[in-house]
């Protein structure tokens, strides 16, 4: 039960903080800065970070008011949401990609 709770209370913290960010506005630069440091810590390189940089500094894109660790999180929970992963399977990868560096 409790292993359960905690990727809940993961994403709970994720909106939580995401909410209380977006009444700062950030400036075109600061949205700059975050989406590429984003992009670096992903490792993209090439097309795949062009698209990613373009997606990040959409007018509507909440992407880079994240933290990195945020978007890790996101990354990580979008990955396991694409391999269908469930319950006890879920959770282990969950707990798994959140420690890789």
């Amino acid at each position: 039960m409790m292993k359960m709770l905690i990727p809940l209370y993961s994403l709970l913290l994720l909106s939580v903080s995401m909410i209380s960010q977006a009444a700062e506005p950030m400036t075109q630069q600061q949205k700059m800065a975050r989406c590429n440091e984003h992009a670096s810590t992903q490792s993209l390189k090439g097309d795949e970070r062009k698209s990613f940089m373009s997606s990040c500094l959409k007018k509507e894109s909440n992407m880079a008011a994240m933290t990195p660790q945020q978007m890790k999180m996101k990354n990580c929970n979008n990955q396991a949401s694409s391999q269908a992963l469930k319950g006890e399977a879920r959770n282990n990868f969950l707990s798994g990609c959140l420690k890789k560096g």
